[in-house]
C-alpha cells in the first residue's frame, strides 16, 4: 500500500473519529509531508510500513539542520507519532517505529495574562461614540467571564445564552457541549448591545442566529476579533503580546489564583466535557456556578 492511501484513511480517522477539525487535520498532513519529502529527498523508497527507526532519527536531524525550533519539531514529531499509531491500531503495521523516537526538549511557555486593572484599562479605551463600541465591549467581557475559544466567541449563538439562568451553551472543539456561568456584568454588556444589533439594515440569513455581528450583518472572523483586541493594546499602552486566547489564560489564572477548584476550571474551560442537563454527569450546574460568581473578579 502506498502512500496515499495511509494518508487517506489517518485524515478519515482524524475527522470521524478524533473529531478534530480542519485546521488541526492539515497540520497533521503537514507533518507527514515534510517526513515524505525528506524520504524522497534521501531516495528511500519505502512505503509507512517499511519506515525504521533510523529513518526516524535520520529525519529529526534534517529538519533540525533546517533551524526549526525545538517547538515546531516537537509537534511534527508527534503528528507522525499519531499517524503510526493509528496505523497500529488498524493492523497496518506490527510494530511501531516511533515507540523509541525521543523528543526535543522544550521549556514550558508560559501564556501572556492580563492583570483585572489592564482588562479594566482595555475597556477604558473602547470608544462607545462608535457603532462598533458596545460590540466591542461585549466581546472582551465574554470572553474574559466565559474564558471562551476565539471560534466558540464567533459562533456564540443567541438561542444558546440564557439570561434569566445566567448561563451560556457553548459548542467546542469536536463539537462537545458545555455550560459556562456567564457574569452579571457580561449580562450588562451583551443586552446594552443587543439594540445596536437588531438595528443593522440588513442580517444575512446564515447570520441571524449570531451574537456578535459586523456592519454587514454577518458573523464576524477569528482576524477581525484579533484586530479589535490587538488595537486596543495599542490605544491602551499595554506592551504584552496579547489575542482572543489571552482572555481565556487570564479568565483561569485569576479563577485559581482566587482559589476556585481547578475540576470546575477544568470543565469550564471545556477541557472535560459538560454535556446539556440531561446527561450531566461531572458537575452539579449550580456548582459550577457557584465557582464563577464565588472567585471571578467581575461577580
Amino acid at each position: 500500500m502506498d502512500w496515499k492511501s495511509y494518508i487517506s484513511g489517518f485524515r478519515s480517522f482524524l475527522k470521524l473519529e478524533k473529531s478534530l477539525s480542519e485546521n488541526s487535520i492539515e497540520a497533521y498532513m503537514n507533518d507527514l509531508s515534510k517526513l515524505i519529502s525528506f524520504l524522497e529527498i534521501r531516495n528511500y523508497s519505502v512505503s509507512p510500513d517499511q519506515v525504521s527507526l533510523s529513518h526516524l532519527k535520520e529525519f529529526i536531524e534534517w529538519i533540525n539542520k533546517l533551524g526549526l525550533s525545538a517547538r515546531s519539531q516537537a509537534r511534527m514529531i508527534s503528528g507522525i507519532k499519531a499517524f503510526y499509531k493509528y496505523l497500529l491500531l488498524e493492523d497496518k503495521i506490527e510494530t511501531d517505529p516511533t515507540t523509541l523516537l525521543d523528543t526535543p526538549r522544550i521549556g514550558r511557555k508560559l501564556p501572556e495574562v492580563l492583570s483585572v486593572e489592564e482588562i479594566d484599562l482595555l475597556l477604558g479605551h473602547i470608544d462607545l461614540s462608535k457603532h462598533e463600541g458596545q460590540r466591542n465591549k461585549a466581546i472582551i467581557e465574554t470572553l474574559y467571564s466565559c474564558g471562551l475559544r476565539v471560534s466558540e466567541l464567533i459562533n456564540l449563538k443567541l438561542s444558546n445564552i440564557y439570561f434569566d439562568q445566567g448561563f451560556i451553551r457553548i459548542i467546542g472543539k469536536g463539537n462537545k457541549e458545555r455550560l459556562v456561568p456567564l457574569s452579571s456584568k457580561a449580562i450588562k454588556e451583551i443586552e446594552l448591545y443587543l439594540p445596536d444589533r437588531n438595528s443593522l439594515p440588513t442580517i444575512s440569513r446564515d447570520s441571524e442566529d449570531i451574537l456578535f455581528l459586523n456592519r454587514r450583518g454577518r458573523k464576524l472572523t477569528r482576524v477581525m476579533v484579533f484586530t479589535i483586541i490587538r488595537e486596543l493594546a495599542v490605544k491602551s499602552g499595554i506592551k504584552k503580546k496579547i489575542s482572543p486566547h489571552t482572555f481565556r489564560h487570564s479568565f483561569a489564572t485569576h479563577l485559581i489564583d482566587g482559589g476556585a477548584d481547578l475540576r470546575a476550571v477544568q470543565e469550564m474551560l471545556g477541557h472535560e466535557s459538560i454535556l446539556t442537563t440531561e446527561i450531566y454527569t461531572h458537575l452539579d450546574r449550580q456548582y459550577l456556578r457557584d465557582a464563577i460568581i464565588r472567585f471571578h473578579p467581575r461577580s
